[in-house]
């Protein structure tokens, strides 16, 4: 049977994802350029001020996306702590909230993009979490302006420490043990009845018989079965989380790849489908961060015209390219020790976080 025009285009995009990952971050650029609201005297010192930024944002992107958290959980510390001491001033919490959002967006779009490449993202899931999420992520956007300092430090410092337990007791290694636990085919084989969608790349497809099952095919053949129940816990996560993600960049991905796991979902399913939650809400309370300003009165400092944009023309393409890295370093290196040695740094700024809180430091 031929196939429609929607299904070649979406085959299309998905083979030559690559060049529209990268070309995503340059028509940025170039609109920052061009468009963004900048001080008159922007010359070639303005917009090359922050050039260090991109090696420190291109190690976080590859790192968080390995493991397969939220990419704000690393960028915000960092502009809390390092930042100061490179920079020589602090920002305030509503600028490196938005500058980790923005950034965050274009890398685990970037990621976000692989793994639907891939076929292990559940397109229901995705936009059932995504829909559910959107007033909590609005609503922490709003409220990461009118909350004091000392509490937002505190907020932030509850986040990491969530996040690291999190990390620290879930299993959320790419290796071959975690793939059979989670109902993957360990020999590659491909049975005739399993389902293949003409518009993925390879042997991938969806199905769903009357029992409610699905089973899901990746692009190397590889099967999934698992099931949609758990529409509440997976809500509670993700609403809890939106508001944190909204609030301090972060919390949805780390609090919603656990209700997906404790949902039984395949943990490779559920990877890629939250970073397509992640990604989304990233997205959503980044354009909150940077119009909210331009739309409700006493939001001033949440204006197109406030955004540090000579920070994120060179944050953004880090993290563009540290989402591409990060499937080869998670093959290459035991996904099991970076998990580990993220939640002990996690661990460490909560401490320093609630110090600050409390006025000692």
């Amino acid at each position: 049977m031929t196939a429609s025009p929607t299904t070649r285009l979406q085959k299309w995009f998905l083979t030559y994802q690559h060049f529209f990952v990268f070309a995503a971050p340059a028509v940025f650029v170039v609109g920052v350029f061009t468009a963004a609201p900048t001080p008159s005297d922007a010359g070639s010192g303005y917009w090359l001020e922050y050039w260090w930024l991109f090696p420190f944002f291109l190690l976080g992107a590859t790192i968080v996306n390995t493991v397969g958290i939220s990419g704000s959980a690393m960028f915000v510390p960092f502009l809390i702590f390092l930042f100061p001491l490179l920079a020589g001033y602090s920002l305030d919490p509503p600028t490196l909230v938005k500058i980790g959002l923005i950034s965050e967006s274009f890398g685990l779009s970037s990621s976000a993009v692989a793994f639907i490449q891939y076929g292990l993202v559940d397109r229901r899931l995705a936009l059932t979490l995504v829909g559910g999420g959107i007033p909590f992520v609005v609503g922490g956007a709003i409220l990461s302006f009118f909350i004091p300092e000392p509490l937002f430090h505190a907020a932030l410092g509850i986040a990491l420490l969530a996040a690291a337990y999190l990390l620290f007791s879930a299993d959320l290694a790419h290796d071959e043990a975690a793939e059979s636990d989670a109902g993957v085919s360990t020999d590659g084989g491909r049975d005739a009845d399993l389902p293949d969608d003409a518009g993925k790349l390879g042997p991938a497809g969806v199905g769903v018989d009357e029992d409610g099952t699905v089973t899901r095919v990746d692009r190397s053949g590889d099967s999934y079965n698992y099931t949609w129940s758990g529409y509440l816990e997976r809500f509670a996560n993700y609403s809890v989380g939106g508001v944190f993600q909204g609030l301090a960049g972060f919390g949805i991905g780390e609090l919603g790849i656990i209700s997906l796991l404790r949902t039984k979902v395949p943990i490779r399913v559920a990877i890629g489908t939250n970073h397509v939650v992640v990604a989304s809400t990233a997205i959503l309370a980044s354009t909150v961060h940077v119009f909210a300003g331009d739309f409700i009165p006493g939001l001033h400092s949440l204006s197109l015209a406030s955004t540090p944009w000579n920070m994120v023309v060179f944050t953004v393409p880090a993290t563009t390219l540290g989402g591409q890295i990060a499937p080869y370093v998670s093959n290459a290196l035991d996904t099991d020790t970076i998990t580990l040695g993220v939640a002990g740094l996690f661990s460490v700024i909560s401490v320093a976080l609630f110090l600050m809180a409390g006025g000692g430091l």
